[in-house]
Formats: C-alpha cells, sequence, structure tokens
C-alpha cells in the first residue's frame, strides 16, 4: 500500500452537516456509561464491591477512578482537549477492567460468562478512546472551533 493511500490526519477529513451530527451522537452514546458510572464511584456499595474484589485502598482509588471516568467523559463529550479525556478513559479502564471483571478466576458458570462480558465491553471501550486519541472527536467540538 502507497504512503498515499493511508488514512487522512484528523485534519484533512472533510464531514457533511449530517456526517458531523451523527460523530457528535457517536459521542454522546460513548460517554454515557463513563458519566453514569463514574458518579457511582463514590458510593459506599461500589467502594466495598471493588474492596471484596481485592482493590487496594478502594476508599480512595475507586473515587479516583471516578475522577478520571467523569473528566475524561466530559473532556470527550465536550471535545475540549478531547485528545487527553480519551486518555484519561483508557487509563481508567485498563486497571478497571483486569480488577473488576477476572472472569478467569469466577467459578460459576453464569457469573463467568457475565464478567467475560463486562471484560470485553471494557477492552471495546478502550478501543474506542484509543480512537479518539488518533482521530479526535469530529468538527462538532470545542477543539475544532478553537482550530478555526
Amino acid at each position: 500500500m502507497a504512503a498515499s493511500s493511508a488514512l487522512p490526519v484528523r485534519s484533512a477529513v472533510q464531514t457533511s452537516a449530517p456526517t458531523a451530527s451523527i460523530v457528535l451522537a457517536g459521542r454522546i452514546l460513548y460517554v454515557l456509561i463513563f458519566l453514569m458510572a463514574g458518579l457511582g464511584h463514590y458510593s459506599k456499595q461500589t467502594i466495598g464491591y471493588a474492596a471484596s474484589q481485592g482493590v487496594p485502598m478502594a476508599s480512595i482509588l475507586v473515587p479516583l477512578s471516578g475522577v478520571l471516568a467523569l473528566a475524561g467523559a466530559l473532556s470527550i463529550l465536550l471535545g475540549y482537549h478531547a485528545n487527553l479525556g480519551a486518555w484519561l478513559i483508557a487509563l481508567f479502564l485498563i486497571p478497571v477492567t483486569f480488577a473488576m471483571h477476572k472472569f478467569w478466576t469466577v467459578t460459576d458458570p453464569m457469573m463467568m460468562q457475565m464478567q467475560m462480558a463486562m471484560f470485553m465491553k471494557n477492552l471495546s471501550m478502550l478501543g474506542g478512546a484509543l480512537l479518539i486519541t488518533q482521530f479526535g472527536v469530529g468538527p462538532l467540538s470545542l477543539d475544532a472551533r478553537t482550530k478555526n
């Protein structure tokens, strides 16, 4: 494959109004889970569950992970320093995925399937965050307004 046929860089991508709207809708849908989950990271139940899963210093790390999830989600939602926001989401997802969804340690088949699904969901969302770090969040964003 010749270098000229490589994917265009984000500044060279031309988008139509309908495409920009779809990208915005996708961005909103993507961050909803982080906004909802991030808020839950301040509850005693979530902290207790994390502690039961072996998370050290859960009373500190769980709320801190909530800060990462909320800050990253808001950054992506608004499109303000979205590259950094996506890295915050990645930083949130990596330890949470491996600490909270250890399906390989579960003996109950039903729970194992549920934890595997949650593990794979988190990997999928990590993939989305990594794409955002490289391609941005589209033209309907605060970052795009400052480039014009």
